[in-house]
């Protein structure tokens, strides 16, 4: 795709206005309209703790937890609200704990062992591809 200037993009979107904005001050904001999407579910198997220092899940209420040999899945929402419901889903389905949750850019980190994870991961995918009828990706595990 080849890139455009600023004055380009400017004319294609004000078309007729843009003329008299010319030299103005404008004030853009990027606006996403989300779909309903599980964009990525990813579980990582055994994580070393580097990983969970550079996720910051050594803070905050898990300050003092050692969770090094746990295991990490991560889970991407569009809306992002959808996270707060995911994460209902995660702990009812398996002994998994909830590493971080941002209801602000829907995304869910559950921590726990191998098998929980993969379950929790899995069933919240399968509950918002099934019941609530978005589209889903994958699991991944590495």
């Amino acid at each position: 795709m080849a890139q455009i200037t600023k004055e380009e993009l400017m004319e294609k979107l004000f078309h007729n206005d843009y003329d008299q904005l010319k030299g103005q001050r404008l004030r853009m904001t990027r606006v996403r309209v989300p779909g309903k999407e599980v964009c990525m579910a990813h579980v990582i198997s055994t994580s070393k703790e580097c990983v969970y220092r550079n996720l910051a899940l050594h803070i905050g209420v898990h300050e003092g937890e050692d969770h090094t040999g746990e295991s990490i899945g991560l889970i991407r929402f569009t809306p992002w609200e959808a996270v707060v419901a995911a994460a209902d889903v995660a702990v009812k389905s398996a002994d998994v704990e909830i590493g971080f949750m941002d209801r602000f850019c829907g995304t869910l980190i559950l921590l726990g062992n191998l098998t929980a994870v993969q379950t929790a991961v899995e069933e919240v995918v399968r509950f918002f591809r099934e019941k609530l009828g978005f589209r889903t990706c994958e699991v991944h595990r590495s």
